[in-house]
């Protein structure tokens, strides 16, 4: 229980149903989607929507998502891939003939094509109760009545408004300056498109005059996707993979993702006493950061579509972490074998919903860099991810640039088991930082017996490239102990990544749900 002399959330209790977002209006549009009879599929499709209006710089309907999804008297538990593909001309060789050595993040070729609407109208169609028509009408009133910004989105939304470009800053800036907390923000040429996808479904988005827009508006800028790429965009549902820390099964969403890398950092740590270490101590931050430099690194050599990883199995193997654990030394810290991501992704929304049923959803959804690419379609102002940025140009690697491929995601919805049963739907934002935010949550859980909201409040920290970030939360003497192992340290300018979640206690028939207070958001429920 938390010290109730200090600030603090504590958590949520409902008995019925429950919902955990970014933003209070996103959450309390999934709660009476809920209320009126819909279930938790529709309810956090609703709210994820409208989350592309409230949070406009993390996702929206020109990205990507994916998809943990516990069905109605059932714990077993369906994936579901809404990730586009590159175009089908793009090639690498076509890349490092402009000179290129990296993947570009602002330019069209970064751009993959949008998955999220595909994938949220199957997942309507094959398990929702509601149907489009009913679960679109929030955002639709809000894309044109405006929904106020928040003070967290308003601090990202400043911080990265040079990232828009051309038309883009006609649709998503206020008078050419990124909206203050408390302003309202209209979109009502995505008020159109959705009005179009209530009645018509994913042809409405994926064929016809919102599709021409977007491929004409990506063929000026030397994007090289047609119609067929889009019409022929196409979600996939996965068996999940999973893996032991001690008592519980931590569930994760198969590549193109990269939840196997949370599942790996697990299994190095089973190899420590996690639990006899101080929850925010300097040993606990050291050795996390080891495992998590290690687990990268193998992210990076075998992570990518899944029509080309071949190395999936032995990253999962327990014989591989403890092979990993033994070059850790608890005193000294080591190099980072390869650099934990090539660029800074810290843009994502992630929300989870529990109904009446106990049909649990964890989704996530986004366009990667703030503001994605940086390209929006001329006509509807539909905000493209930068995904392509996630491929890179290394000839032979199983991530390499190709057309009709789906790079390597960053963003992994989230699901604990335990004694064969769903416990807790949950999920961390923060780009590169999610798997490393996984392994601290269930750890966090399971080694220090933290409730989800005080699970998600601790102080975080993550060793990328180098630099080993930690949050103004910890005490200061940490900062210099972190030192003397070798890392290199600094306060990160924003807070490591958001989380939501939500226990569902079978012995008490009751909910339990934490947000994160790094961002604007709240769990409720009824």
């Amino acid at each position: 229980m938390r010290n109730f002399h200090l600030p603090g959330r504590s958590p949520v209790f409902a008995s019925n149903a429950m919902c955990a977002t970014s933003n209070p209006l996103a959450c309390k549009v999934a709660l009476s989607i809920l209320e009126a009879g819909g279930n938790a599929v529709d309810a956090a499709i609703a709210g994820a929507v409208l989350l592309g209006l409230c949070e406009p710089q993390m996702t929206g309907i020109g990205g990507d998502c994916f998809v943990l999804l516990k069905p109605k008297n059932s714990e077993e538990i369906v994936g579901l891939n809404g990730s586009g593909k590159s175009p089908k001309s793009l090639t690498s060789q076509k890349l490092t003939s402009k000179g290129l050595t990296v993947m570009p993040t602002d330019t069209a070729d970064a751009v993959t094509i949008p998955g999220a609407i595909d994938a949220f109208c199957r997942l309507s169609e094959d398990y929702g109760n509601m149907g489009m028509a009913e679960t679109l009408r929030p955002a639709i009133y809000y894309a044109e009545a405006g929904v106020p910004v928040g003070n967290r989105t308003g601090f990202d939304w400043g911080k990265s408004e040079q990232n828009l470009q051309g038309v883009a800053k006609e649709f998503y800036l206020l008078n050419g300056q990124a909206p203050k907390p408390g302003q309202l923000f209209k979109a009502p040429k995505q008020a159109e498109i959705l009005r179009k996808v209530s009645k018509d479904g994913r042809k409405a988005f994926y064929e016809g005059e919102i599709a021409e827009d977007m491929v004409n508006s990506l063929s000026q800028l030397g994007g090289s996707h047609t119609l067929d790429d889009f019409s022929a965009t196409k979600c996939e549902y996965t068996n999940p993979i999973s893996g032991f820390y001690k008592d519980i099964e931590l569930v994760e969403h198969p590549p193109n993702g990269h939840g196997a890398t949370a599942i790996l950092m697990n299994n190095i740590l089973k190899s420590f006493d996690i639990s006899s270490m101080d929850p925010f101590g300097s040993q606990r931050v050291h050795i996390e950061a080891e495992a998590a430099k290690l687990a990268y690194d193998a992210r990076n050599r075998f992570l990518a579509d899944t029509n080309y990883v071949t190395r999936l199995e032995h990253m999962l193997s327990n014989d591989t972490a403890n092979s990993l654990a033994k070059l850790i030394n608890p005193n000294k810290a080591i190099n980072s074998p390869s650099s934990i991501s090539e660029q800074v992704h810290k843009d994502t929304i992630y929300l989870t919903v529990v109904d009446k049923d106990h049909m649990a959803v964890s989704l996530i959804y986004s366009i990667f860099q703030s503001f994605g690419s940086g390209i929006a379609s001329d006509k509807y102002g539909v905000l493209f991810q930068n995904r392509g940025s996630g491929f890179n140009l290394t000839e032979g690697h199983p991530n390499e640039v190709g057309g009709n491929k789906r790079p390597m995601h960053t963003i992994i919805p989230g699901m604990i088991k335990q004694n064969g049963k769903v416990i807790m739907p949950f999920g961390v934002m923060g780009g590169a930082y999610q798997p490393n935010g996984h392994s601290r949550f269930v750890s966090n859980f399971i080694d220090y017996e933290m409730d989800p909201q005080t699970a998600i409040d601790g102080p975080r920290s993550f060793s990328d490239r180098g630099d080993m970030k930690i949050e103004k939360g910890y005490a200061n003497n940490i900062y210099s102990e972190l030192e003397d192992l070798g890392h290199k340290v600094s306060i990160p300018v924003e807070p490591i990544g958001g989380a939501q979640a939500i226990l569902i206690d079978h012995k008490n028939g009751v909910l339990q749900g934490g947000s994160d207070p790094r961002k604007d958001g709240c769990a409720l429920g009824y």
